[in-house]
């Protein structure tokens, strides 16, 4: 396991628990500490650093951003997850998500989280802009800020379609209020905000793992200009991060998914968690996602699980089956066997939410605390390059980035054979597997059914709609708008 020093201070709040990766010992795992506290004037630019590390803490603590709600919308919608826990555990929000029973009622905390957390953005750039400074620290700053702002707009244009384009301080509440802005204009905004961000931000963050850099900026980029099907743009983006040399896949994808796998050279954006004596740096993604049982095995509270359809998704012998699904009743790969007994309530569990059974018991603690949160890796962006290679005509690129991933994925074994079908209808087939398995429960396969196409023949048995490809906007924001905001067709 990972030793992590410390070679900063942080801003006032400590809200950015970051890490640099140096050692390999399981004991030394728990030597992890949080920055030091800055005091005033500890920090450059006039505080507009402190500012922007109170993002990267607000990223983390925001409600509806990172915390429990984020899986609902993400992965609990698709084929590949369904709610778990008990049948009578949060039954209402099962049925809005597993069988697409939308309301404007749920899940307020989600959008409003996501402005929040804008609206602390605009404060940052605003302030910015106002105070004339263009040093290459405040501009890095302002970046960051641009860069998270992006990633907010970015979740929200996929889950609601068109939204209000909010850049101003919130000074009275009408401040927050505006009409939405189409689906065009929003991702106009996105581009904009991270052209600006790729253009003024380190390449990396030796000291700081876990801050915006040029490499996020541009591969969130590339995954929008996927999203429009702007082939040229998304490879020209997806390249930029290859071509940079910052990042490698893994060598396991098995310890890529184990604390080990923190901040390694694979990841380009991660949510920084950190548990230890007196401190806790988290939310409940992944505690709620961990095994529910009893005694030892009382990990979490068991949503957000596998389906017997992604099981059955895998090749005979795909190593990530075993680094993805937890199985009730076989061994957990530490030398446990999973009970398969009340009250545990399913045959499955999301093994990506799991932890080290020594970390655990060093702790003295079942739940999930301190894993931080994928939210963008390096796998995904090599495989959006395959895609718009492919859909560009250029399969033999489009191939050859293709085997880059299942390459890793079958290690020094024999399973998984190279692709041989290189039209491109082949790889197109080739590459939708790859992304659901390679991607699986790292809530990107809702949205990848929606952009092919392919989610009312995928979905359409479990009662997807057309209207289901965004959610209806909550009827508190409806409602406090004044009738400004416009609820979203259908519902």
């Amino acid at each position: 396991m990972k030793n992590y020093k410390y070679t900063i201070k942080l801003s006032l709040f400590a809200l950015l628990a970051v890490t640099v990766l140096n050692s390999c010992n399981d004991d030394e795992f728990l030597d992890r500490k949080p920055l030091g506290t800055a005091t005033e004037g500890d920090l450059t630019a006039g505080g507009y650093e402190e500012k922007a590390f109170g993002l990267y803490g607000k990223i983390r603590t925001q409600e509806g951003v990172t915390n429990w709600d984020r899986y609902w919308f993400q992965s609990i919608r698709s084929d590949d997850a369904q709610k778990g826990s008990t049948a009578t555990d949060a039954a209402t929000r099962g049925n809005v998500m597993d069988k697409f029973q939308y309301s404007p009622a749920e899940f307020a905390a989600y959008w409003d989280g996501h402005y929040s957390l804008i609206f602390a953005c605009n404060d940052l750039i605003v302030d910015i802009d106002e105070s004339g400074l263009t040093d290459e620290g405040t501009m890095i700053n302002k970046a960051e800020a641009m860069a998270i702002r992006g990633f907010a707009f970015f979740d929200l244009r996929r889950d609601y379609g068109e939204v209000p384009i909010i850049l101003k301080k919130i000074v009275v509440p009408s401040d927050g209020i505006k009409a939405k802005s189409t689906v065009a204009e929003v991702d106009a905004q996105i581009i904009s905000d991270l052209e600006f961000a790729a253009s003024k931000l380190p390449d990396s963050w030796p000291a700081y793992p876990g801050r915006a850099t040029k490499g996020f900026a541009n591969a969130l980029l590339a995954k929008l200009y996927l999203y429009q099907g702007n082939w040229t743009k998304s490879l020209e983006k997806s390249e930029l991060v290859i071509n940079s040399e910052q990042y490698v896949l893994d060598n396991s994808y098995v310890t890529l998914f184990s604390e080990a796998g923190d901040n390694s050279k694979e990841s380009i954006f991660e949510v920084q968690f950190l548990r230890e004596a007196g401190v806790n740096y988290s939310n409940n993604y992944w505690e709620s996602q961990g095994v529910r049982g009893s005694s030892t095995w009382d990990l979490g509270w068991g949503f957000n699980v596998p389906t017997q359809n992604l099981v059955d998704a895998y090749e005979t012998g795909d190593p990530r089956k075993d680094a993805t699904i937890l199985y009730s009743g076989q061994n957990d790969g530490f030398g446990l066997t999973v009970p398969d007994s009340p009250p545990l309530a399913q045959p499955y569990w999301n093994k990506k939410a799991y932890t080290t059974p020594s970390i655990r018991q060093s702790y003295g603690e079942n739940k999930n605390h301190w894993k931080n949160i994928k939210i963008l890796r390096y796998a995904d962006v090599i495989l959006m390059a395959a895609e718009a290679a492919n859909e560009s005509g250029n399969t033999t690129k489009a191939s050859d980035y293709l085997e880059m991933i299942r390459a890793r994925a079958r290690g020094t074994g024999t399973v998984l054979p190279k692709v041989t079908d290189l039209s491109q209808t082949g790889l197109r087939t080739a590459i939708k597997h790859e992304r659901r398995i390679e991607l699986a429960m790292e809530n990107e396969r809702f949205y990848d059914l929606v952009r092919w196409g392919d989610a009312p023949a995928v979905l359409g048995g479990l009662g997807y709609q057309a209207k289901n490809q965004y959610y209806p906007i909550p009827q508190t924001a409806i409602d406090q708008s004044g009738g400004i905001l416009v609820q979203n067709p259908n519902y």
